[in-house]
């Protein structure tokens, strides 16, 4: 696939240290994956992708860059087990996560690629893997979306002002190329203008303060004893201390969360059981933490998951997590979004959530939030808006969503 003009011109610098914001879509990873060939392509280079996990390295970048070398005729061996191909020139390409960045010590890299990078701990740049450029002179790219001016990633952005070595670009989502405008004017009725201006238009966003700005007491509180359904949507969080759970139910005008609930020091099987007993008769779809598929629960080694199937819940969820600022977007703009639409309002008895709305904030000088209780019922409460209304349309969100059947055979 060519390169956009946009693509182009971060391609063809030559400066050492490339810093690429651009919106959601732009194509930073077929970029990526070109100029990781480009250095590699000189013999007995040493060059990283790393993100921010090493989960994460592998579901963005591996088949796509395997396809790559292997119609280049360029790789000579490949390592499934640690996400490394060496090629027949001697240069090798490896995939990283940093949240292990210990492990990235000690290595003289030629080239990097830092993808998301705002969503990587500084540390893991300025102590890590800085040091591995220097006996090298390596290069470096980093891209991703920002995440507000308080965050590192804005910093590196404006390097080129003091510093020759470094050059800064900011393209739209529309720059790339890659999302037909139709689209992208879709999504900027579907979010709030905030979001739309930091995920499409690549704008550095004020993060300081009360997490849902968008929240509002007037706006959002219904109170509607007759609101009535057949169907309940459960929001639901693992977290022992406490189990937390905000209810729903949909209608055309969106979702109206009737209760929320909250069980200290419990497990699964409690929560299961609470809701039965609310919802007697009632057909439940949850939308769980994706971890359930793991995470074990003290009732003899059986998974969240297992236990929500069993007791006949239809269950809804995204194969990996989705990222905590995506929830996030996603209950602001549900909240209410640019062209004035609200998808998400709450009867006054949704105190724990309403609670949570009001008050959960930022760690100080970050985008992540404070953890101070409130998080476990904003987490039960993203993994349901998240799934039904998603920052993105379907067309450009590429973290797969799963439906589960109704019992575990």
């Amino acid at each position: 696939m060519p390169l956009s003009q946009a693509q182009k011109e971060v391609a063809n610098d030559a400066h050492r240290f490339r810093v690429l914001v651009s919106g959601r879509r732009f194509g930073k990873t077929h970029l990526s994956i070109r100029e990781l060939s480009k250095a590699a392509s000189k013999p007995n280079k040493t060059c990283w992708y790393v993100a921010p996990s090493y989960r994460q390295a592998k579901q963005i970048v591996w088949l796509k860059l395997k396809e790559k070398l292997r119609n280049l005729n360029w790789v000579k061996r490949i390592n499934e087990s640690d996400l490394s191909i060496q090629l027949i020139n001697g240069s090798v390409i490896s995939l990283k996560g940093a949240d292990n960045s210990d492990s990235l010590r000690g290595v003289g890299l030629d080239f990097l690629v830092m993808d998301e990078f705002a969503d990587i701990d500084e540390k893991a740049w300025t102590e890590v893997l800085r040091p591995t450029l220097s006996d090298t002179g390596g290069s470096v790219l980093f891209t991703g979306t920002p995440k507000g001016i308080s965050n590192w990633a804005y910093d590196l952005y404006k390097k080129e002002r003091e510093d020759k070595s470094w050059r800064s670009w900011q393209y739209t989502t529309i720059d790339g190329g890659q999302v037909p405008l139709e689209e992208i004017e879709q999504a900027r009725q579907d979010l709030d203008e905030r979001t739309f201006r930091q995920e499409y238009e690549a704008k550095f966003e004020t993060y300081s303060g009360i997490i849902y700005y968008n929240f509002n007491v007037n706006r959002n509180i219904l109170k509607d004893d007759d609101a009535e359904s057949s169907i309940i949507y459960v929001g639901m969080d693992f977290n022992i201390d406490p189990m937390s759970a905000v209810v729903a139910i949909r209608n055309s005008a969106g979702l109206f969360c009737i209760d929320d609930i909250s069980i200290y020091g419990s497990n699964t099987d409690e929560m299961v059981q609470e809701i039965k007993n609310r919802y007697k008769g009632k057909k439940i779809i949850v939308f769980p933490d994706p971890a359930s598929k793991q995470r074990k629960t003290s009732a003899g080694g059986k998974t969240d998951l297992s236990i929500l199937m069993n007791a006949g819940f239809e269950i809804k969820m995204r194969h990996q997590h989705p990222a905590i600022r995506d929830r996030i977007n996603s209950v602001n703009s549900a909240l209410h979004s640019t062209s004035g639409d609200i998808r998400l309002r709450f009867h006054p008895r949704c105190k724990n959530i309403i609670k949570t709305l009001e008050r959960q904030i930022y760690k100080p000088g970050t985008s992540v939030p404070e953890n101070n209780g409130l998080e476990h019922m904003a987490d039960a409460l993203g993994y349901m808006v998240e799934f039904l209304y998603p920052v993105t349309r379907t067309s450009i969100n590429t973290n797969v969503s799963q439906t589960w059947g109704m019992k575990v055979k």
